[in-house]
C-alpha cells in the first residue's frame, strides 16, 4: 500500500449507517410512532416521495419540527467516528458526504455532534420547511417533472456514481501534478456505482456483511480501488490511521 498525500486525499462518506449507526428515515419514523403507516405505504411509493408523504401525514398529526430534529438527536453516532472525522480533517483531508438521506436530517445530526464544520460539501435530496411548518423533501435527481440520471445500478432520485464523476471532474480543476485520491466509505447499493468510479490509487471501505461489501465480493473484478472492510467505527478510525498515517505500520 503506498503513503497517501493527505493534503490531496478527498474522503466521501455516505451518511446512514456509515456516519450514523441507523437508517436515519426509519429511525425518525419510529421515534414519533408513524411506523404502522410507513409500513402500510412503504409498497406503494419510492423512497423518497414516501418520505415527504410520512412528512406530511406526521404534520398533520400534529408533530413538529422540534418533534423531528429531537429524535434526529437521539441517532447512534459513535466516538470513533467522531474521532476518525477530526482526525481525518487534522490530516488536511478534504471532507464530504453523499447519501439518498436528506439535508435537514443530515445537517441537524452533524450539528447536534458539533461535526458540521467539518464537512466542505454535502450532497444528499434537497429539504426545507414550508410556510406551514412541515418539513418537505425532494429528490436530488428530479425524476417526476423529467427523465432519471438513466444509472440502473442506482434509484431514480440519486445517482451517487455521477456525483462522483463530478467531484473528480472538478478535482482535476487547477491540479498540475497529482490528481486527488478519493477515500470512499459506504453500505449500500447504491455505494456501488461510485465505488466503480473509483481509479487503482483510490481506496473503498465497504462496511462487511452489508449490501455494498457483498457486491463487490461478487464483482471485485469491476472495482479498481484498494478496498479495505470495516464492521464497526472503531475499524474506520484504525483504518484512516493505517491509510494516512501509513508510517506507523
Amino acid at each position: 500500500m503506498g503513503s497517501m498525500k493527505s493534503c490531496s486525499t478527498v474522503i466521501v462518506f455516505d451518511f446512514d449507517l456509515t456516519i450514523i449507526d441507523c437508517d436515519s428515515d426509519p429511525w425518525v419514523i419510529e421515534q414519533l410512532g408513524a411506523t404502522p403507516l410507513f409500513q402500510t405505504l412503504l409498497p406503494t411509493l419510492p423512497w423518497n416521495t414516501l418520505m415527504d408523504k410520512m412528512m406530511e401525514e406526521l404534520h398533520d398529526q400534529g408533530k413538529t419540527i422540534s418533534d423531528i430534529e429531537q429524535s434526529l438527536k437521539t441517532v447512534p453516532l459513535y466516538p470513533e467516528m467522531i474521532r476518525a472525522i477530526k482526525f481525518a480533517f487534522s490530516m488536511g483531508c478534504e471532507l464530504r458526504i453523499v447519501s439518498d438521506a436528506n439535508m435537514f436530517f443530515i445537517k441537524t445530526i452533524l450539528q447536534a455532534h458539533d461535526l458540521l464544520q467539518y464537512f466542505t460539501e454535502i450532497n444528499t435530496n434537497p429539504s426545507f420547511v414550508d410556510e406551514k411548518g412541515r418539513l418537505r423533501i425532494q429528490s436530488f435527481h428530479p425524476f417526476i417533472e423529467g427523465p432519471p440520471h438513466g444509472c440502473s445500478l442506482c434509484p431514480p432520485n440519486m445517482c451517487k456514481g455521477a456525483i462522483i464523476d463530478e467531484m473528480m471532474r472538478k478535482s482535476l480543476e487547477g491540479e498540475s501534478i497529482d490528481k486527488k485520491q478519493f477515500i470512499y466509505l459506504g453500505d449500500g447499493t447504491g455505494d456501488f456505482c461510485p465505488s466503480l468510479k473509483l481509479g487503482d490509487r483510490d481506496h473503498v471501505l465497504p462496511r462487511k456483511e452489508y449490501p455494498l461489501w457483498k457486491l463487490i465480493q461478487k464483482n471485485c473484478d469491476l472495482v479498481k480501488a484498494e478496498v479495505h472492510e470495516w464492521s464497526n467505527a472503531k475499524d474506520v478510525e484504525d483504518l484512516f490511521v493505517k491509510l494516512l498515517k501509513p508510517e506507523l505500520f
